[in-house]
């Protein structure tokens, strides 16, 4: 295939014409659907008259078109895989088509596909080309209205964005419904489901006293796993009035679960369509995360209403606008209704071992790319996660009610438009009165930036000096950047009084939130009027997403982890305490010399065990040690085999060290009171389990017991889950495969309860992890076809099975490129994301990188969708 051309940003264009009106009418045949548009068109004011209408096509056998109800001359249109071009249209017309399209044959899963005899669609970000000719672009916006028409006996429900508005029957056994969206909305955001589903129904009161109908529409043996998402729904629904002062616009609010689906849930106007992994829970099929994760992707759904559909992205370079805006607004709802300490923990913790990474490698981006040549493989880490930490900091330095105003501003300027990431910071500068000029540089700057700090304490002054330099490595296309400004939120901890003592920055008290301003290459701080000697608290609540290097001594760190009044800080304090001690540990393999466990670790630990703590979610945070992964992050070169045998040395001391206080901690929190997914009760089974974790790591009768005793108890998913991943983990295979056995035979019904099946086995350490995934590939729960299953089996074994995946003789690296390869022809963007473990060999030793790169060149010699493209080339380019 010729090479794909990227798409600049600086090339932005509007539209030569707009489509104020669009009218869908679907017949539905699983080898054969039909789809009539009717587009009201007229040219856009800021283009020339005369020129060609471009639409968007791919996939699409056109059967008839016709202006103002005149049929087109062939010589009139121009027709190519990409689209369709009317050559001479007028200023203003109506356009109609019909087209047939094979949801059936549809693998990708983008557009209208089949799945599991349900129709349904994925339009974001530029599936509704495979639906139709139309300009598919996000700042055509236009009204819809839809008719669907399916049989009536295997298609009893026809489901589109709005309100239903005509229903009705028609021969041979066929029905129809027509929908009606009132607000102009771009392409991405059309939405049809049609199959044989249920409802669960509910109603919410807006605070100006409107009646909302919600409904989430399930296949029948469903029905019972969507309290906690309808819950969730009312619970987003209040939060955002009285947060946002945002209500609800429709009269209907659906949500429709779907097993097929490449994403976690798509905010389509008023029909919201979900991963059922997104959407259903019971407590035994469905773990605490499950549940967490459940609310938290029904809020961002939701939540979009607004930051992402009322007020859309002018174009997919603005991508963050909508989701780094939305992901900010879900982390604080899912803050304020659970633990908001383990919540920013949990966020952290992700992105400094994803986000930092993806900052660091080939596919490196910023927040607002320049460029891309498939929008799709654009929907990361960056755009998401780290957008919405730009979003927090921009909140942090104008203040939440100055925050507010401007965000108020923002829904009440732009309704129904479709604009930039400036129109938004603009409005904030507005509310605030802020000159945030420098701040744009972190939506146009990629890479994680890096503070190196150092602080001295003058005691005959009573003063204490921090100086900050910031730099940002270079990164691919952005070899020069420029200073940031950085807001660095802190305290000075008291050694004496284990205190935060008052801050006093050039003659003035600092504000309660205790922020400095980083703005240059380095800043030197003087704080006055420091009674005793502290040790700085720096970056309290990760109030930016940077690396920060100060030179802790691991007496201070010690010290923070006990006296820190900053739980987050208190985590990371006790992160990096464990770190030190791996990074010795990691040397030590390396270098084969004996393995010595630092006393002061295991003392920090005793210690936290002796305190405890009220937030016993926290306490179960601060017990775990840093993920293979995120040591990963820290090495200058991925020593795979060290860092596995040195966490597995610091966890299997401290469990030998402390195992008495891990018993009582266990046996403390052992409940048998009925399951419910309260902050309360999660906190209380995540610090049972770390407890458990610890003991079965040295493996004595009591501990192996103790698992089986839970895994057999089967009082809910979470403990169930967890006992079983120990007992798979643990060399006691005599437990471990009638576990494994019994779960599989109880649970083969239930796809997402397998999915967790499949995932427990290939994390496993044991050498025979990459057999297990072989094995399971010919399982009959498995399917290449469906993300879910591909994720959980082969994505989990890539991404979280680092020892096994890293193998030496390359057979890891063998099977995904497999997998990659045959996805490429399937499912092009699933394929294009399940590359990415393969992408970073630049971390690795020599024989891993001729190994990795050599698979890279072996998925290079294939025919390559333009999302696998782009990822290989920028991989193979470093």
């Amino acid at each position: 295939m010729s090479e794909p051309k990227p798409t600049y940003r600086h090339d932005y264009r509007p539209p030569a014409y707009r489509v104020r009106h669009t009218e869908l009418r679907f017949d539905l045949e699983p080898g054969a659907t039909r789809v009539r548009a009717r587009l009201h068109v007229e040219r856009h004011p800021e283009r020339q008259a005369g020129e060609p209408l471009v639409l968007d096509g791919e996939q699409l056998l056109l059967t008839s078109i016709a202006i103002d109800g005149q049929a087109l001359a062939e010589a009139e249109y121009a027709l190519s895989d990409t689209g369709l071009t009317v050559l001479r249209p007028p200023e203003r017309f109506l356009l109609d088509t019909e087209v047939e399209i094979s949801p059936r044959e549809n693998t990708a899963l983008e557009g209208l596909y089949l799945s599991n005899g349900m129709y349904c669609t994925q339009c974001e970000a530029e599936g509704f080309r495979r639906i139709t000719y139309y300009p598919d672009r996000p700042d055509v916006m236009a009204t819809f209205s839809t008719t669907v028409v399916g049989d009536k006996a295997t298609l009893p429900v026809l489901l589109s964005n709005g309100n239903p508005v005509e229903r009705g029957e028609l021969p041979d056994g066929r029905h129809f419904v027509t929908w009606d969206d009132p607000f102009p909305k771009p392409s991405y955001l059309f939405a049809l489901v049609a199959g044989d589903l249920q409802k669960v129904e509910d109603r919410f009161t807006t605070m100006s006293g409107r009646d909302v109908t919600l409904q989430i529409w399930v296949e029948k043996a469903n029905l019972g796993k969507t309290d906690h998402a309808m819950a969730s729904l009312k619970r987003a629904m209040q939060w955002d009035e009285q947060t946002y002062g945002r209500e609800y616009d429709l009269d209907l609010f659906m949500i429709v679960a779907v097993d097929d689906f490449n994403m976690g849930a798509m905010e389509n106007k008023g029909l919201n369509i979900f991963n059922t992994a997104a959407v259903l829970t019971h407590p035994h099929t469905a773990t605490d995360a499950t549940f967490q994760r459940v609310e938290g992707i029904v809020a961002h759904e939701y939540f979009h209403n607004w930051s992402g559909n009322r007020v859309t992205c002018r174009d997919w370079f603005q991508l963050s606008l909508k989701e780094g805006f939305t992901v900010f607004r879900d982390q604080c709802f899912s803050a304020d209704v659970n633990s908001a300490p383990v919540k920013r923990i949990e966020d952290v913790a992700f992105f400094r071992t994803a986000q930092f990474a993806e900052d660091a490698g080939p596919t490196a981006h910023p927040v607002r790319p320049d460029h891309y040549i498939e929008i799709g493989n654009f929907y990361t880490l960056t755009i998401y996660e780290k957008g919405a930490e730009v979003v927090r900091m921009l909140c942090n330095l104008v203040g939440w009610e100055a925050f507010r105003r401007g965000s108020d501003l923002y829904f009440e300027r732009f309704d129904g438009q479709a604009v930039t990431i400036e129109d938004f910071v603009d409005c904030m500068a507005e509310a605030s009165g802020l000159d945030l000029s420098q701040f744009m540089l972190w939506y146009s700057q990629a890479g994680t930036p890096e503070i190196d700090a150092h602080g001295e304490y003058d005691y005959a002054n009573a003063e204490y000096r921090l100086t900050l330099r910031q730099r940002t490595p270079a990164t691919p296309d952005q070899p020069e950047k420029l200073a940031l400004h950085i807001p660095i939120r802190m305290g000075l901890v008291g050694t004496k009084s284990g205190r935060d003592l008052a801050l006093t920055l050039d003659g003035k008290p600092l504000d309660r939130d205790g922020v400095i301003h980083l703005r240059e290459a380095e800043q030197t701080f003087v704080f006055t009027d420091v009674p005793e000697a502290p040790v700085p608290s720096l970056l309290r609540g990760f109030s930016a997403p940077v690396q920060l290097r100060f030179p802790y001594g691991r007496e201070d760190l010690a010290f923070l982890l006990a006296n820190d009044s900053d739980g987050f800080n208190r985590w990371d304090a006790g992160q990096r305490l464990a770190m030190l001690a791996l990074d010795d540990l990691i040397a030590a393999h390396r270098n084969g010399v004996e393995k010595v466990m630092d006393p002061r670790v295991v003392e920090a630990f005793r210690a936290l065990l002796e305190r405890g703590s009220k937030d016993k979610a926290v306490m179960a945070e601060m017990l775990t040690l840093p993920s293979e992964a995120y040591i990963a992050e820290q090495q200058p070169l991925v020593d795979v085999e060290a860092i596995h045998a040195a966490r597995t040395f610091v966890e299997q001391s401290l469990a030998a060290a402390l195992s008495d206080d891990f018993l009582r901690l266990y046996e403390e929190n052992r409940s048998d009171i009925p399951y419910a997914p309260t902050p309360e009760q999660i906190g209380q089974r995540s610090l049972k389990n770390v407890a458990l974790s610890y003991l079965m790591a040295i493996e004595d009768e009591q501990a192996v017991a103790l698992a089986h005793q839970q895994f057999e108890a089967d009082h809910n998913m979470t403990d169930v889950r967890h006992a079983l991943t120990l007992l798979v983990h643990s060399s006691r295979d005599d437990l471990a495969d009638p576990a494994l056995r019994a779960f599989g035979e109880k649970w083969a019904h239930e796809p997402l309860v397998m999915d967790q099946w499949f995932a427990i086995q290939v994390t496993r350490p044991q050498t025979d992890a990459l057999e297990r995934v072989r094995y399971l590939m010919g399982h009959p729960a498995f399917s290449l076809k469906n993300p879910n299953r591909v994720r959980a089996l082969v994505g989990t074994f890539a991404n979280q099975n680092r020892i096994n995946f890293h193998r030496t003789d390359g057979e890891g690296y063998r099977l995904l490129t497999d997998v990659v390869i045959e996805l490429n022809r399937l499912n092009p963007e699933i394929a294009a994301r399940l590359v990415t473990p393969l992408t970073r060999w630049q971390r690795f030793d020599e024989p891993r990188q001729e190994l990795m790169k050599g698979e890279l060149e072996r998925i290079r010699a294939e025919k390559l969708s333009p999302n696998v493209y782009e990822v290989i080339e920028k991989a193979l380019a470093q």
